[in-house]
This record gives C-alpha cells, structure tokens and sequence, in this order.
C-alpha cells in the first residue's frame, strides 16, 4: 500500500476528510452537551431538554425522510414464494435433500 496525499491511508479513500471532520465535531458537541447536562441540577436539565425537544424531533422526521426515500420496494412476497415452491417441485427430494433436474447426468445408452 502507497502512502497517498493522508498519511499511510490509500489515495483512493471513500470517505472525504472533510466528512470526517465534520463527523468528529458533530459528535464531541454532543459528547459535550451531554457532559454539561449531567452536571446541571434538575431544573436546569428539565429547562434544557424542554429547548432542545423541538430539535430532537425535527432530526427524527428528517432521519425518518431519510429512510423512507432510500427505501427499495421489495419484490412481492407471496409470488417469490410461489415461484421457489414451483422450482422445488421441478426437482426430486430424498429425505430433506432436494437435487434439481439439473444436476442429474444424461443417461448413457
């Protein structure tokens, strides 16, 4: 491996620097918040998840947009059912074990 424009890292990376910095401070402000919480009293820690509720959700919503765009719709369940039953049945079964028509060897005459 070649040491690239990062360090000993691959020049080809996936993931931009960038994105990564972003992702580190993301997740030190949250380490952070959660630290000051922990250090206030009650009633300031209620006060403070009171303010920061409207953010938590606004992050679900746009985390559940998220999801439900890069949803793929799955093939119909029923049909690909029937249609693995139909491929078992084409086939022959000693006990559990099922061999295919397929992996039966021509016949010599």
């Amino acid at each position: 491996m070649r040491a690239g424009r990062f360090g000993a890292l691959p020049s080809n990376r996936c993931v931009p620097p960038m994105f990564e910095k972003l992702l580190a401070g993301t997740v030190l402000a949250v380490c952070l918040v959660l630290l000051l919480r922990m250090l206030m009293g009650e009633r300031r820690r209620q006060r403070m998840d009171a303010a920061l509720r409207p953010l938590q959700q606004r992050l679900r919503s746009w985390a559940h947009s998220l999801r439900q765009r890069r949803a793929r719709p799955q093939p119909d369940a029923a049909r690909v059912a029937e249609e693995a039953i139909e491929r078992a049945r084409r086939g022959s079964w000693n006990g559990n074990v099922y061999t295919p028509k397929s992996f039966k060897r021509p016949t010599k005459h």
